[in-house]
């Protein structure tokens, strides 16, 4: 908040005063949240539905019941295959505390706190609520350095105080349905209201010339990189000047004509 401050003071003003914290800062979040909430996923089915969008409403919903179909299939298959507590990117992220746990030392309060030193920060862990004070064991929910140093100290498995969530249990529920097709329009069961339904097309005014836009406009402060056209083989990734062509291709340049 500082740096915001010292370079955008109405920004922090802003998010201070009247937004508040606690609407864009996870550790001032009263419930659970997991992770940043970006727009990731959205551009990821955006660049997934790419060229089928333009496709008929049906066409369209079948092409992402498929891709979907697949997502949680392949998801399923890994699931199954884990041969470790944690999905795969939680486990990578606790693995490393172990070994960095070793340098820390840890005194006992009471039956179940524990107090861990060593390191830039010290922490009081309790392991019955699964707290800290470093707060990052509370955030998370994934044992920090100091959760792991005072579970070892205890001798409780340092997997017992994870958030369940993060089991291979249930990243195996997660996508334990199965989508299946909505199979063929003279299959369907439509109720008779929706049949007799008339739905009209929406009203378009003032059509603009030319072909419609697909690609989205980039965000405030989001920049596009360009790709470098060479003018003398006509690839891409590289200009004229930087170009080891000996001689031109007919990439780009359709009117040369090379002996064969």
């Amino acid at each position: 908040m500082i740096e915001i401050s010292n370079r955008y003071p109405r920004v922090a003003e802003y998010l201070e005063n009247e937004v508040g914290f606690e609407k864009w800062s996870r550790c001032h979040y009263p419930g659970l949240r997991y992770n940043i909430t970006t727009t990731n996923m959205v551009e990821s089915l955006n660049s997934m539905l790419v060229n089928a969008r333009d496709f008929p409403y049906v066409a369209l919903l079948d092409v992402i019941q498929e891709k979907i179909s697949k997502w949680w299939n392949d998801r399923r298959i890994v699931g199954m295959a884990l041969t470790t507590p944690l999905t795969p990117s939680r486990e990578s992220q606790l693995r490393p505390r172990f070994a960095q746990s070793n340098s820390r030392h840890t005194s006992q309060l009471n039956p179940v706190t524990y107090h861990v030193k060593g390191g830039e920060l010290e922490g009081v862990v309790n392991i019955f609520n699964k707290t800290c004070t470093c707060k990052e064991f509370d955030i998370d929910k994934l044992p920090c350095v100091h959760a792991v140093a005072a579970a070892h100290h205890a001798q409780v498995s340092v997997y017992n105080l994870v958030f369940p969530y993060y089991t291979k249990e249930y990243y195996v529920l997660a996508y334990g349905e199965t989508i299946y097709p909505v199979g063929s329009q003279s299959q369907w069961d439509i109720p008779n209201e929706v049949v007799a339904r008339i739905v009209l097309p929406r009203e378009v005014k003032d059509k603009k010339r030319g072909r419609p836009k697909t690609s989205r406009f980039p965000s405030v402060g989001e920049f596009r990189k360009r790709k470098n056209h060479c003018g003398k083989c006509g690839a891409y990734g590289h200009y004229k000047k930087k170009c080891n062509s000996q001689t031109g291709s007919t990439e780009g340049n359709p009117s040369i004509n090379v002996p064969v």
